[in-house]
């Protein structure tokens, strides 16, 4: 006879090996076995709800409706928290908007939104959420796992768009005429020495460049490079500068780029338009700057047709990512260790679209802090646009060249 002993000790060994189903006809059929009695025998020796194990002996009467995979019917099992609480995922798209950063109420406001963070602050809020379904929830709902992104150009200038299309159209119309057209900015200044140099290259597994742990000025000291674009012909020019990133270090490096290069290939140029940022060496606010191009003009007896684009917005610059970018990507992962290293390694830089770059070390001393007096700025042969007149001029020889 069945005892509820021997009942217990027959469950505990088959339990591990059945799923929920099976659990409860196994049991449904030790109840049926038992006879008068046998449901609440079987319910206490297993501990099995007596609904469940009457469920399993009306299954057994109908082995055909088993056929099926499920082991519950569809719309079974505990609810999930979603299910019962439909307002959690709005809780949870209120924390982690970014509308939300500039509310001085928002309780994440300086807290790192990691899973378990916004988990703990909805369970404050009366919603259970543990961390996966946190994390499940945030998949739904398309969100992802992102740095930040330098994209952001500050506040727009109302004539932001126009100054666009003004250089555009002036460019292509300079380009039909086979007029010099330049892009010009300084890149970053970098380190010079066995410093780490972001980015990865393939080396022989597990013997990485070694490189020194703090970056500390040596007496190698910094570079300068200054670039200059040719747009028309996808060529690039690096004067590399281990100075200070003065106006007369940035047209120094123009007036290098046109002695070493332009004036073969624009033999008969009667201008040169530059198009430059509004900000550092080469801002039009730098009277030093426009002082330094009237010598230029001057000098090789050219009009430098100038166009800057509004502030912030330096990345619309083509040297930016027609020339710095591929410069950035040749020499990743490898330390810049001498002015030799980084000269050949920006020389090195091509594309498959063909660019060329040359690059040059410019030893030259540059002061800091060069004044411009007024009657020195007034001979200046200046002439601005009806447009935008301080973004847009041309300076022009004041005397003639030989």
């Amino acid at each position: 006879m069945n005892s509820e002993a021997s009942i217990r000790q027959k469950f505990l060994q088959v339990k591990p090996f059945l799923d929920e189903r099976a659990r409860r006809c196994w049991a449904g059929a030790e109840a049926r076995a038992v006879g008068w009695g046998g449901v609440a025998l079987v319910a206490r020796a297993t501990s099995m709800a007596r609904d469940t194990i009457v469920k399993g002996m009306r299954q057994l009467n109908s082995p055909r409706e088993l056929v099926s995979q499920r082991i519950r019917k569809v719309g079974g099992g505990r609810k999930s928290n979603i299910a019962k609480d439909p307002l959690l995922q709005m809780a949870l798209k209120g924390l982690v908007e970014p509308s939300t950063l500039g509310d001085p109420e928002s309780p994440l406001k300086y807290t790192s939104k990691s899973v378990r963070t916004l988990a703990k602050e909805l369970h404050a809020q009366d919603h259970q959420a543990s961390h996966e379904l946190v994390a499940e929830l945030l998949r739904k709902e398309e969100y992802s796992l992102q740095a930040n992104s330098k994209t952001r150009e500050g506040t727009n200038h109302p004539d932001r768009n126009a100054q666009f299309e003004f250089i555009n159209h002036d460019v292509k119309k300079q380009l039909r005429k086979h007029e010099p057209v330049i892009s010009v900015d300084t890149k970053k200044k970098e380190l010079v020495g066995d410093f780490k140099n972001n980015g990865r290259e393939w080396r022989p597994k597990g013997t990485p460049e070694e490189v020194s742990a703090h970056d500390f000025t040596t007496k190698l000291g910094k570079v300068v490079p200054y670039g200059v674009f040719d747009i028309d012909r996808n060529r690039g020019w690096v004067n590399l500068g281990i100075d200070s990133d003065t106006a007369e270090f940035a047209v120094e490096s123009i007036r290098k780029w046109w002695k070493k290069i332009g004036r073969k290939a624009y033999p008969h140029a009667a201008s040169i338009t530059i198009t430059a940022d509004c900000g550092g060496s080469n801002s039009p606010r730098t009277r030093l700057w426009k002082t330094e191009l009237q010598g230029f003009s001057d000098e090789v007896g050219l009009a430098l047709r100038v166009r800057h684009f509004p502030p912030g917005t330096s990345k619309w610059n083509k040297i930016e990512h027609r020339l710095f970018s591929f410069i950035t990507q040749n020499w990743r992962g490898k330390p810049l260790v001498s002015h030799v290293v980084i000269n050949n390694l920006i020389a090195a830089t091509t594309t498959s679209a063909g660019l060329k770059v040359d690059c040059v070390l410019d030893a030259n001393k540059y002061r800091k802090g060069i004044k411009i007096s007024d009657e020195e700025y007034a001979r200046i042969n200046l002439t601005p646009d009806k447009f935008h007149g301080e973004w847009n001029y041309v300076i022009k020889p004041n005397k003639k060249t030989k």
